[in-house]
């Protein structure tokens, strides 16, 4: 018999912001993390038991509310090519060290890989008569816009095909229902523009796609939106979750405009970017005061189409 869904209680996120490292002195911070989570966890409705693929996991926020989700009896792996030395103020290494030995820990496999040749590997191995290579669900939460290109994310998708059983996706949604979360999508347009000047870039904003451009990519690569009343949704994330504060942050800062003079030789192009710093200054500026918002957070379910 197949176990039931039954909804993560976001007065659980404590507990569960436990299994991952935590920033000295501000807790607040990976329990935030953990309640976002939560409710993606929740609005894709992982069942305990499931064999879930993230892709992506960087240092393990959503991985370890997965693998709370999937119990005992459920496994995840997760999969990210970064440098196991990245990161601060924690590594990636250590960060992924301290959820395995937390105790959800034994229900994860961390893997050093990027997502296609993770599946490239596991196709072969399934080939050669290994139990690897299909997963009930693969999980991106919030990498999308780390991809190179947006033909990474087709490719990844063209290679789940026939391997999962659904997609589940989260990413920001370039919209903001708060007012203080504008500065963010105005940042986000800023720091994607001065990337794509660069030939190699470990930003977090590489690919800024939005959900109608995920859904399109999505689609040529054979997958639809779920049509069983959970097919996508939009969050509006809580003042704790402080992604919007950090990227906004990154865009004001003195560093940006050194990258921007060093990546951009063009006068204009460099006037585009530099403009849209201006304007994130200037939203920042209009909240008198008021603490910057992550913008709003759009998560879909995709199934293979027939």
């Amino acid at each position: 018999m197949t176990p039931s869904f039954e909804p993560i209680p976001t007065s659980s996120a404590a507990l569960v912001a436990s299994y991952s490292i935590e920033p000295p002195g501000y807790p607040e911070i990976e329990v935030a993390q953990a309640e976002h989570r939560i409710n993606l966890t929740n609005f894709w409705e992982i069942k305990p038991g499931s064999r879930v693929l993230e892709l992506g996991c960087g240092q393990g926020n959503a991985t370890a509310v997965l693998a709370h989700a999937v119990g005992p009896t459920g496994h995840i792996d997760a999969v990210d090519p970064g440098a196991l030395d990245y990161g601060a103020p924690f590594t990636l290494a250590q960060a992924q060290d301290h959820i395995s030995q937390s105790a959800v820990g034994a229900r994860i496999s961390w893997h050093q890989a990027t997502p296609e040749d993770f599946l490239q590997q596991q196709a072969s191995r399934q080939g050669d008569g290994g139990a690897g290579g299909t997963w009930d669900v693969a999980v991106l939460a919030h990498c999308i816009w780390y991809f190179a290109a947006p033909s990474v994310l087709a490719s990844v998708l063209r290679s789940l095909r026939g391997r999962v059983g659904r997609v589940c996706v989260a990413e920001y949604a370039l919209h903001a229902t708060e007012r203080a979360a504008v500065p963010h999508v105005l940042a986000v347009l800023a720091r994607g523009t001065l990337e794509s000047y660069k030939a190699e870039s470990s930003e977090n904003v590489r690919s800024p796609l939005g959900p109608r451009a995920i859904k399109q990519i999505a689609a040529e690569a054979g997958w639809t939106v779920a049509r069983d009343g959970r097919g996508e949704t939009a969050l509006v994330p809580g003042p704790g979750l402080l992604d919007g504060s950090w990227e906004t942050g990154s865009v004001k800062s003195a560093d940006f405009l050194a990258e921007m003079d060093e990546a951009i030789r063009e006068e204009r192009a460099r006037l585009v970017v530099g403009t849209a710093r201006d304007a994130v200054l200037a939203a920042v500026e209009g909240l008198n005061g008021e603490k910057v918002r992550t913008m709003d957070v759009w998560a879909a379910e995709f199934v293979e189409a027939q």
